[in-house]
Protein backbone atom coordinates (compact mmCIF):
# COMPACT_ATOMS: atom_id res chain seq x y z
CA UNK A 1 0.00 0.00 0.00
CA UNK A 2 1.36 3.52 -0.70
CA UNK A 3 2.16 5.59 1.88
CA UNK A 4 2.06 9.23 2.42
CA UNK A 5 5.31 9.87 3.85
CA UNK A 6 7.37 13.36 5.41
CA UNK A 7 11.07 13.29 5.62
CA UNK A 8 12.95 15.97 7.76
CA UNK A 9 16.32 17.62 6.23
CA UNK A 10 15.60 15.74 2.81
CA UNK A 11 17.69 18.93 0.87
CA UNK A 12 21.07 16.46 1.11
CA UNK A 13 22.23 13.27 2.10
CA UNK A 14 20.26 10.32 3.47
CA UNK A 15 17.16 12.69 3.06
CA UNK A 16 17.62 13.27 -0.26
CA UNK A 17 18.21 9.83 -1.22
CA UNK A 18 15.69 8.57 0.99
CA UNK A 19 13.33 10.73 -0.82
CA UNK A 20 14.03 9.48 -4.41
CA UNK A 21 13.96 5.89 -3.14
CA UNK A 22 10.74 6.26 -1.52
CA UNK A 23 9.12 7.78 -3.96
CA UNK A 24 10.64 5.44 -7.16
CA UNK A 25 9.15 2.81 -4.38
CA UNK A 26 5.39 3.82 -5.14
CA UNK A 27 5.00 6.23 -2.17
CA UNK A 28 4.37 9.73 -2.18
CA UNK A 29 6.88 12.18 -0.82
CA UNK A 30 7.09 15.47 0.79
CA UNK A 31 11.27 16.38 1.36
CA UNK A 32 10.80 18.81 4.63
CA UNK A 33 13.80 21.65 3.61
CA UNK A 34 13.77 24.59 5.02
CA UNK A 35 14.17 27.60 3.03
CA UNK A 36 13.32 26.55 -0.24
CA UNK A 37 13.12 30.20 -1.93
CA UNK A 38 17.02 30.03 -0.71
CA UNK A 39 19.24 28.30 0.26
CA UNK A 40 17.59 24.84 -0.80
CA UNK A 41 16.03 26.55 -3.77
CA UNK A 42 18.26 24.10 -6.09
CA UNK A 43 17.54 21.97 -4.19
CA UNK A 44 13.58 21.88 -4.62
CA UNK A 45 14.40 22.42 -8.28
CA UNK A 46 16.55 18.98 -8.16
CA UNK A 47 13.15 17.19 -6.32
CA UNK A 48 10.71 18.70 -8.23
CA UNK A 49 13.04 17.32 -11.88
CA UNK A 50 13.86 14.02 -10.73
CA UNK A 51 9.71 13.62 -10.28
CA UNK A 52 9.17 15.27 -13.48
CA UNK A 53 11.92 12.82 -14.72
CA UNK A 54 10.82 9.91 -13.53
CA UNK A 55 7.11 9.91 -13.25
CA UNK A 56 7.39 9.61 -9.23
CA UNK A 57 5.40 11.60 -6.32
CA UNK A 58 7.98 13.37 -5.03
CA UNK A 59 7.17 17.05 -2.95
CA UNK A 60 8.67 19.54 -1.00
CA UNK A 61 7.62 21.30 1.59
CA UNK A 62 8.80 24.06 3.61
CA UNK A 63 10.54 22.50 6.92
CA UNK A 64 12.68 24.14 9.31
CA UNK A 65 12.77 21.76 12.50
CA UNK A 66 14.28 24.44 14.56
CA UNK A 67 11.15 26.71 14.23
CA UNK A 68 7.76 25.31 15.94
CA UNK A 69 5.48 27.41 13.74
CA UNK A 70 7.64 26.03 10.36
CA UNK A 71 7.23 22.61 11.15
CA UNK A 72 2.97 23.02 12.31
CA UNK A 73 2.61 24.58 8.98
CA UNK A 74 4.62 21.63 7.16
CA UNK A 75 2.43 19.33 8.96
CA UNK A 76 -0.79 21.16 7.77
CA UNK A 77 0.26 21.44 4.44
CA UNK A 78 0.83 17.80 4.19
CA UNK A 79 -2.53 16.94 5.60
CA UNK A 80 -4.27 19.72 3.20
CA UNK A 81 -2.50 18.08 0.72
CA UNK A 82 -2.58 14.11 1.11
CA UNK A 83 -5.22 13.79 3.87
CA UNK A 84 -3.32 11.90 6.18
CA UNK A 85 0.51 10.99 7.10
CA UNK A 86 1.86 7.62 7.55
CA UNK A 87 5.38 8.01 8.25
CA UNK A 88 7.26 10.47 9.78
CA UNK A 89 11.12 10.12 9.03
CA UNK A 90 13.79 11.96 11.41
CA UNK A 91 16.42 12.64 9.35
CA UNK A 92 17.31 16.66 10.13
CA UNK A 93 20.83 16.56 11.58
CA UNK A 94 23.96 18.50 11.66
CA UNK A 95 27.42 17.98 12.45
CA UNK A 96 29.95 19.56 13.83
CA UNK A 97 33.81 19.32 14.56
CA UNK A 98 37.06 20.22 16.73
CA UNK A 99 38.02 20.13 20.28
CA UNK A 100 35.02 19.56 22.95
CA UNK A 101 36.64 21.93 25.05
CA UNK A 102 36.61 24.54 22.12
CA UNK A 103 32.47 24.67 22.06
CA UNK A 104 30.82 26.98 24.22
CA UNK A 105 27.69 25.80 25.76
CA UNK A 106 25.57 27.84 23.53
CA UNK A 107 26.98 25.89 20.13
CA UNK A 108 26.40 22.57 22.07
CA UNK A 109 22.74 23.67 22.07
CA UNK A 110 22.43 24.47 19.13
CA UNK A 111 23.44 20.92 17.75
CA UNK A 112 21.09 19.63 20.54
CA UNK A 113 18.49 21.53 19.19
CA UNK A 114 18.26 20.53 15.51
CA UNK A 115 19.41 16.73 16.53
CA UNK A 116 17.08 16.21 19.15
CA UNK A 117 14.35 19.17 20.12
CA UNK A 118 13.71 19.12 16.06
CA UNK A 119 12.58 15.97 16.44
CA UNK A 120 10.57 16.49 19.75
CA UNK A 121 8.53 19.88 17.78
CA UNK A 122 7.85 17.60 14.70
CA UNK A 123 6.33 14.88 17.07
CA UNK A 124 4.65 17.10 18.84
CA UNK A 125 2.68 18.65 15.69
CA UNK A 126 2.39 15.16 13.58
CA UNK A 127 1.35 12.55 16.56
CA UNK A 128 -1.84 14.24 17.46
CA UNK A 129 -2.76 12.81 14.28
CA UNK A 130 -1.34 9.40 13.99
CA UNK A 131 -2.91 8.52 17.73
CA UNK A 132 -6.25 9.50 15.92
CA UNK A 133 -5.58 6.93 13.28
CA UNK A 134 -4.23 4.94 15.58
CA UNK A 135 -1.71 3.70 13.42
CA UNK A 136 1.51 4.78 11.71
CA UNK A 137 5.41 4.81 11.72
CA UNK A 138 8.34 7.20 13.54
CA UNK A 139 11.36 6.25 11.32
CA UNK A 140 14.56 7.35 13.39
CA UNK A 141 17.88 7.92 11.43
CA UNK A 142 20.49 7.34 14.64
CA UNK A 143 24.37 6.55 14.25
CA UNK A 144 26.18 3.90 14.72
CA UNK A 145 28.20 6.46 17.03
CA UNK A 146 25.38 6.28 19.89
CA UNK A 147 26.84 2.57 20.78
CA UNK A 148 30.12 1.92 18.70
CA UNK A 149 33.28 3.43 17.80
CA UNK A 150 33.90 6.98 18.67
CA UNK A 151 36.70 9.31 17.35
CA UNK A 152 37.91 12.13 19.11
CA UNK A 153 36.59 15.74 17.54
CA UNK A 154 33.05 14.57 17.19
CA UNK A 155 31.56 15.48 20.77
CA UNK A 156 28.76 17.55 20.37
CA UNK A 157 27.43 15.72 16.73
CA UNK A 158 28.06 12.26 19.48
CA UNK A 159 26.35 13.35 22.33
CA UNK A 160 23.20 14.90 20.67
CA UNK A 161 22.31 11.47 18.33
CA UNK A 162 22.83 9.42 21.61
CA UNK A 163 19.84 12.00 23.02
CA UNK A 164 18.02 11.39 19.82
CA UNK A 165 18.44 7.46 20.36
CA UNK A 166 17.42 7.34 23.91
CA UNK A 167 14.00 9.36 22.78
CA UNK A 168 13.15 7.41 20.27
CA UNK A 169 13.31 4.24 22.50
CA UNK A 170 11.86 5.62 24.93
CA UNK A 171 8.71 6.88 22.66
CA UNK A 172 8.59 3.30 21.03
CA UNK A 173 7.29 2.34 24.63
CA UNK A 174 5.02 5.21 25.05
CA UNK A 175 3.59 4.97 21.13
CA UNK A 176 2.99 1.42 21.17
CA UNK A 177 -0.88 1.48 22.64
CA UNK A 178 -1.70 3.83 19.77
CA UNK A 179 -0.86 1.45 17.15
CA UNK A 180 1.91 3.22 16.41
CA UNK A 181 5.64 2.36 15.24
CA UNK A 182 9.08 3.01 15.89
CA UNK A 183 12.11 1.59 13.54
CA UNK A 184 15.85 3.31 14.40
CA UNK A 185 17.92 3.01 11.06
CA UNK A 186 21.63 3.63 12.18
CA UNK A 187 24.26 4.21 9.59
CA UNK A 188 28.04 3.62 10.44
CA UNK A 189 30.61 6.50 9.17
CA UNK A 190 30.04 7.31 5.26
CA UNK A 191 32.58 9.49 4.72
CA UNK A 192 31.00 10.27 1.21
CA UNK A 193 28.27 10.68 -0.96
CA UNK A 194 26.65 12.75 2.31
CA UNK A 195 27.60 16.83 2.92
CA UNK A 196 27.90 15.79 6.89
CA UNK A 197 31.90 16.06 7.18
CA UNK A 198 31.54 18.57 4.15
CA UNK A 199 29.52 20.88 6.05
CA UNK A 200 30.18 20.16 9.45
CA UNK A 201 30.30 23.50 11.95
CA UNK A 202 33.14 24.49 14.17
CA UNK A 203 33.63 26.36 17.26
CA UNK A 204 34.09 30.07 17.20
CA UNK A 205 36.39 29.48 19.70
CA UNK A 206 39.79 29.67 17.97
CA UNK A 207 42.53 29.94 20.46
CA UNK A 208 41.48 26.75 22.45
CA UNK A 209 41.42 25.11 18.81
CA UNK A 210 45.46 26.39 18.53
CA UNK A 211 46.09 24.95 21.78
CA UNK A 212 44.62 21.72 20.88
CA UNK A 213 46.07 21.50 17.28
CA UNK A 214 49.55 21.80 19.00
CA UNK A 215 49.06 18.08 20.93
CA UNK A 216 46.66 16.64 17.84
CA UNK A 217 47.66 18.25 14.54
CA UNK A 218 46.03 17.68 11.54
CA UNK A 219 43.83 15.11 13.98
CA UNK A 220 40.10 15.20 12.34
CA UNK A 221 41.78 14.95 8.57
CA UNK A 222 43.56 11.73 10.30
CA UNK A 223 40.21 10.77 11.47
CA UNK A 224 38.35 11.10 8.30
CA UNK A 225 40.87 9.37 5.93
CA UNK A 226 40.90 6.15 8.48
CA UNK A 227 37.33 6.32 8.52
CA UNK A 228 37.62 6.34 4.60
CA UNK A 229 39.83 3.19 4.56
CA UNK A 230 37.76 1.28 7.15
CA UNK A 231 35.42 1.10 4.75
CA UNK A 232 35.10 -2.02 1.77
CA UNK A 233 35.06 -0.55 -1.62
CA UNK A 234 31.71 -1.53 -2.37
CA UNK A 235 30.09 0.62 0.93
CA UNK A 236 27.05 3.28 -0.78
CA UNK A 237 25.71 5.65 0.73
CA UNK A 238 22.77 4.64 -1.22
CA UNK A 239 22.36 1.63 0.80
CA UNK A 240 20.48 3.87 3.93
CA UNK A 241 18.35 4.95 1.24
CA UNK A 242 17.69 0.53 0.67
CA UNK A 243 17.31 0.18 4.11
CA UNK A 244 14.91 2.92 4.62
CA UNK A 245 12.37 1.26 1.75
CA UNK A 246 12.73 -2.40 3.03
CA UNK A 247 11.16 -1.22 6.84
CA UNK A 248 8.55 1.19 5.28
CA UNK A 249 7.15 -1.63 3.04
CA UNK A 250 7.27 -4.16 5.57
CA UNK A 251 3.65 -4.83 6.89
CA UNK A 252 2.54 -3.09 9.49
CA UNK A 253 3.48 -4.51 12.91
CA UNK A 254 6.35 -6.48 11.65
CA UNK A 255 9.04 -3.90 10.85
CA UNK A 256 11.99 -3.85 12.70
CA UNK A 257 12.73 -2.14 15.81
CA UNK A 258 16.82 -1.53 14.55
CA UNK A 259 18.89 -1.75 11.50
CA UNK A 260 22.10 -1.04 11.20
CA UNK A 261 23.62 0.32 7.81
CA UNK A 262 27.43 0.08 8.55
CA UNK A 263 29.59 -1.26 5.79
CA UNK A 264 32.97 0.23 8.26
CA UNK A 265 31.64 -2.25 11.49
CA UNK A 266 32.74 0.14 13.97
CA UNK A 267 30.73 -2.25 17.19
CA UNK A 268 27.78 -0.80 17.36
CA UNK A 269 25.57 -3.78 15.91
CA UNK A 270 27.31 -6.01 18.19
CA UNK A 271 26.49 -3.41 21.64
CA UNK A 272 23.04 -2.70 20.29
CA UNK A 273 21.51 -6.16 20.19
CA UNK A 274 22.64 -6.46 23.89
CA UNK A 275 20.73 -3.09 24.72
CA UNK A 276 17.90 -3.64 22.69
CA UNK A 277 17.77 -7.34 24.14
CA UNK A 278 17.99 -6.01 27.70
CA UNK A 279 15.07 -3.21 27.00
CA UNK A 280 12.57 -6.24 25.99
CA UNK A 281 13.73 -8.13 29.11
CA UNK A 282 13.41 -5.39 31.35
CA UNK A 283 9.89 -4.27 30.21
CA UNK A 284 8.55 -7.92 30.30
CA UNK A 285 10.20 -8.26 34.24
CA UNK A 286 8.06 -4.99 35.02
CA UNK A 287 5.02 -6.35 33.34
CA UNK A 288 5.00 -4.22 30.19
CA UNK A 289 5.25 -6.98 27.46
CA UNK A 290 2.37 -5.17 25.72
CA UNK A 291 4.28 -2.16 24.83
CA UNK A 292 7.02 -3.66 22.65
CA UNK A 293 4.36 -4.55 20.08
CA UNK A 294 2.44 -1.62 18.92
CA UNK A 295 -1.05 -2.19 18.56
CA UNK A 296 -1.46 -5.32 21.07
Amino acid sequence: MSKIILITGASSGFGALSARALARAGHTVYAGMRDLAGRNAGAADEARRYAAANGVDLRTVELDVSSQPSVDAAIAAVLHGSGRIDVVMHNAGHMVTGPAEAFTPEEIAAVYDTNVLGTQRVNRAVLPHLRAAGRGLLLWIGSSSTRGGTPPYLAPYFAAKAGMDALAVSYAAELARFGIETSIVVPGSFTSGTNHFANSGHPADGATVAAYDERYPGLMEQVSARLAALAPPDADVAQVADAVVRVVDQPEGSRPFRVHVDPANDGSEEVSVVADRIRVEFLRRIGLDDVLTPGA
